[in-house]
């Protein structure tokens, strides 16, 4: 086969939403290909946030600047967020299917990365933040696109554990980042600037490895998820969110909110977990406090692993609620606590945190129909969250000097998240909904075999059991 026979070959760079796909209806067995793929995006994700938060301290120490300008990487970072889910990979989304998002993002995430070394030779702190944009709307893209792929691949029964297991890999790579960090950016007790070398060169070999995955995936056939799979899925449950306004969906943005100030907490912790440890806990480096925020984040992994298992016998929503509200009450403590119990608290804090960004993306979509796309474009862009209120936490903590007490900004940013927790627990309207879609057996039933068109082949009769 010639090379441009192999690229006309390739689906996945066009998708037309009217026509339902095998996908609608595929099983545990035939979606496993295409998760695996996926999940690898939420490893690099997860190794990038590691870097990152490592990097806020580490150029703290190296480039002299303050805890607020250094919260210039989240910010960077977390503010491409909303537009690539809002803006360019959800339209992408929306008319050329998930495939082409994936690849977009990758190649965007690979730029960025290369883009570090320059940033590296000039010693530039704005060099890195414009690098970081870029991978922030590379990973934004990914995000747009993975986290409601992983949601809908698959029966919808289990679509709270595919997500939280998936994110589980993302949680490792959190914690491999900050490991590798100690060894690699804090080598010894004084910061040097040559550290600034040695970050060029893992962002050198991250922006290659993510070229290569690229290739992977155009490689590879992965099923398209359409609007009206969507629908049809929806129909199957009896739930009726689909037939109002998109603007009318107001669990939608209620979950959009939960996001945006989840997320925003969540990453405030980890970008100055090592400033808490080394200020709460005198005489701790910065390279043990790197060390500590990996096991902070190995812990978070477990968090996740855990939780996932633990859906399989208790509903999320419940599991969601338990996490969230335990997140609260550690994290509250660790503004009074000190030395190791205040490493402690928020040790608990990140397990707990672990299953809460997956879920409120799981539960927040269910219902949607053809709304779905651009309803996890919404939910993902809450993650902008993370470029608004790391700068509060920063600030309060420069004002204070005291990282230790700026820790109760994020506090107060859970509280407002949990009240989506409570609202879909217990307010009938958020509970339906959510229960219809997870009471689902699409993909488990042997009369789900029916046969539909294929809009891949577009045969008149093709059994949906048989993805390519």
């Amino acid at each position: 086969m010639g090379v441009l026979q192999f690229v006309k070959t390739r689906s996945g760079f066009r998708v037309d939403n009217s026509k339902t796909t095998s996908a609608a209806t595929l099983t545990l067995r035939q979606s496993l290909w295409p998760l695996a793929l996926v999940t690898i995006l939420f490893f690099l994700w997860g190794f990038a946030y590691g870097l990152l938060d490592t990097l806020n301290k580490h150029f703290q120490n190296t480039l002299h600047i303050t805890r607020t300008r250094s919260s210039g990487l989240q910010a960077a970072y977390f503010g491409a967020y909303p537009l690539a889910s809002l803006g360019y990979a959800n339209y992408m989304l929306r008319h050329f299917g998930y495939k082409s998002v994936f690849i977009f993002g990758l190649v965007l995430y690979g730029i960025g990365a290369l883009c570090m070394w320059p940033a590296g030779l000039n010693r530039s702190f704005g060099g890195f933040c414009a690098a970081t944009f870029v991978i922030g709307s590379g990973l934004g893209s990914l995000e747009t696109a993975a986290n409601p792929y992983l949601a809908v691949c698959g029966p919808p029964k289990y679509a709270e554990i595919r997500i939280n297991l998936a994110q589980a890999f993302n949680g490792i790579g959190t914690c491999v980042a900050p490991a590798l960090a100690s060894y690699v950016f804090f080598t010894t007790t004084e910061d040097d600037v040559n550290a600034l070398k040695r970050v060029q060169w893992v962002y050198l070999a991250i922006g290659i490895f993510v070229f290569i995955l690229a290739g992977v995936f155009f490689a590879s056939d992965i099923p398209e998820v359409t609007d009206e799979d969507m629908a049809f899925q929806v129909a199957e449950t009896h739930v009726d969110e689909q037939e109002r306004p998109f603007w009318k969906q107001y669990k939608l943005f209620h979950a959009t909110l939960a996001q945006f100030t989840y997320t925003g907490a969540q990453v405030a912790i980890a970008g100055y977990f090592i400033n808490y440890v080394t200020e709460t806990w005198p005489g701790t480096s910065s390279r043990t406090g790197s060390k500590y925020l990996a096991g902070a984040q190995g812990l978070f992994a477990v968090g996740r692993f855990v939780g996932a298992f633990i859906m399989k016998f208790v509903k999320a929503r419940w599991v969601f609620l338990v996490y969230l509200s335990c997140t609260v009450a550690f994290l509250a403590a660790s503004t009074t606590q000190r030395n190791q119990k205040g490493v402690a608290m928020l040790f608990m804090t990140l397990f707990f945190e672990s299953v809460c960004f997956p879920t409120i993306v799981a539960l927040g979509i269910r219902g949607l129909g053809r709304h779905y796309k651009r309803g996890s474009g919404f939910i993902v862009g809450g993650v902008c969250g993370g470029a608004a209120i790391p700068p509060i936490l920063g600030h309060v903590a420069d004002m204070r000097d005291n990282t230790g007490f700026a820790m109760i900004v994020p506090t107060m940013f859970m509280v407002v998240a949990l009240t989506y927790a409570v609202a879909v627990n217990f307010v009938p309207a958020y509970r339906e909904t959510v229960d219809k879609v997870g009471s689902s057996n699409i993909g488990l039933r042997s009369d789900d075999m029916m046969k539909e068109k294929d809009v891949e082949t577009g045969d008149k009769e093709t059994h949906v059991e048989v993805v390519r």
